[in-house]
């Protein structure tokens, strides 16, 4: 896990950032436990009350349940629910896109033949 001090984004919204990346990725399933609080504290170096705070914000999402003398667990994804997500995840982007578009001048057209271009280097 790679946290940035100085990205403006607090520690605990990283973890959580990544937590769910992975989640969502099915790179953590359904099933497994998430680190422990304290050793994930002790390995990135940080206080449990961040740590705890990121795991809070996953269960919010319901991405993770508590589990009593336990720790968290992953919730089982269901496939609908992960689809919106993605689909969230590119608006976002798309919109995020759009904006830079616009403040470098960009026409409609040139933001079109530029998703093309990279459509095609992504097809490979």
């Amino acid at each position: 896990m790679i946290l940035l001090q100085n990205s403006g984004v607090p520690i605990y919204q990283q973890i959580a950032g990544q937590l769910k990346e992975d989640i969502l990725a099915g790179r953590l399933k359904g099933g497994e436990y998430l680190p422990s609080i304290r050793g994930l504290a002790r390995d990135l170096k940080i206080s449990v009350i961040t740590t705890m705070k990121a795991y809070e914000l996953l269960a919010d999402e319901g991405l993770v349940t508590a589990i009593q003398g336990k720790g968290f667990c992953v919730n089982a994804q269901d496939s609908e629910m992960l689809r919106e997500q993605h689909l969230r995840r590119v608006e976002d982007a798309l919109s995020e896109a759009i904006t830079a578009a616009r403040i470098a001048g960009l026409t409609h057209q040139e933001l079109m033949e530029t998703l093309k271009a990279l459509l095609a280097v992504e097809k490979g």
